[in-house]
């Protein structure tokens, strides 16, 4: 039996096979993939009339000089909690290192920082993500519905949606 491929810090991308309408088109940076499951967040649209402001308004935090970036549609599980992919010139009590080639913060302490222009040098502000079960990722990649390329900051943070 093949040794399964974990796609961390890759993107994953979906084909026209797709069966699952919410994934349709998608565009996920992946930021776990283990034999125990895995995580990405969308990063291939944005929501409508949503800002990077609008969100520090919700927590009293004045913007400071940051840009008013739109917030990425990160998936369909838990679509009100948000999360950071940056740069990995910063780090908090929550972030994860995804594959040495970005970071993932969940907290409000990143908001703060990039507000106070402490923050990561690039960023995105997503809300959601896309997860998958132990080995569910796994089964869906020997589909149609999925393929992965590889991924590196610069794609990331230099593409939009």
């Amino acid at each position: 039996m093949d040794d399964p491929v974990f796609l961390s810090g890759q993107f994953l991308l979906a084909t026209p096979g797709m069966r699952d309408p919410r994934f349709a088109r998608a565009a996920i940076a992946m930021c776990t993939h283990d034999a125990d499951g895995a995580l990405g967040i969308g990063v291939g649209t944005t929501i409508d009339g949503l800002g990077f402001h609008d969100l520090l308004e919700q927590f009293d935090i004045a913007p400071g000089d940051s840009p008013n970036a739109p917030v990425h549609q990160g998936g369909p599980v838990e679509p009100r909690r948000g999360f950071v992919l940056h740069s990995a010139d910063w780090g908090g009590q929550d972030t994860v290192d995804v594959a040495g080639r970005w970071k993932l913060s969940g907290s409000i302490d990143v908001l703060r920082a990039i507000a106070g222009g402490a923050g990561p040098a690039r960023w995105l502000l997503a809300l959601g993500y896309a997860g998958w079960g132990a080995g569910q990722l796994d089964g869906e990649l020997r589909g149609e519905g999925w393929l992965n390329v590889p991924a590196n900051a610069a794609l990331l943070f230099d593409t939009p949606a």
